[in-house]
């Protein structure tokens, strides 16, 4: 059965939960050209929604020109947990931001420049596009996109 409601729906952002925040604002503003933007010091009154307990953390916006926005979670309470390596590919949820950009090796060297990662041996390359994958200062992988036509 086809629903024939129609749905009212657009993109927000995507969060990312940081272990430093000025860490992570400089990198996404320096490496990939995010604009600092609105800032929120948030406490309990999410805690319900959030499923945790004594809440506080700070939700600094990160947006870019061309619309897209990340939501950078910087926690006081509780502690922060998880890893910080690079999740496999193959694990079930998030996996990676990806930017189509015009000179892939200028910016990884900015992403290295900023306190990222570039994994070298992840580079691939044919005659259509060249690939790459990186982290953030938390492991959170970023793919490099540069168009060979």
């Amino acid at each position: 059965m086809q629903d024939k409601t129609s749905l009212s729906l657009s993109f927000s952002h995507i969060g990312i939960c940081v272990s430093d925040l000025e860490t992570s604002i400089r990198f996404y503003a320096g490496a990939l050209d995010f604009k600092v933007a609105e800032v929120y010091e948030v406490g309990n009154e999410v805690s319900q929604t959030m499923e945790l307990n004594d809440i506080q953390l700070r939700s600094q916006f990160m947006r870019r020109d061309d619309g897209i926005s990340l939501e950078l979670l910087g926690f006081t309470s509780p502690d922060t947990q998880g890893s910080q390596e690079r999740r496999p590919m193959n694990q079930y949820g998030f996996t990676h931001l990806s930017f189509y950009v015009d000179d892939i090796d200028l910016t990884a060297e900015r992403i290295e420049n900023h306190g990222g990662t570039v994994h070298r041996h992840t580079y691939s390359c044919n005659e259509f596009i060249k690939l790459i994958f990186c982290t953030d200062p938390d492991g959170t992988r970023v793919e490099l996109m540069q168009r060979q036509v």
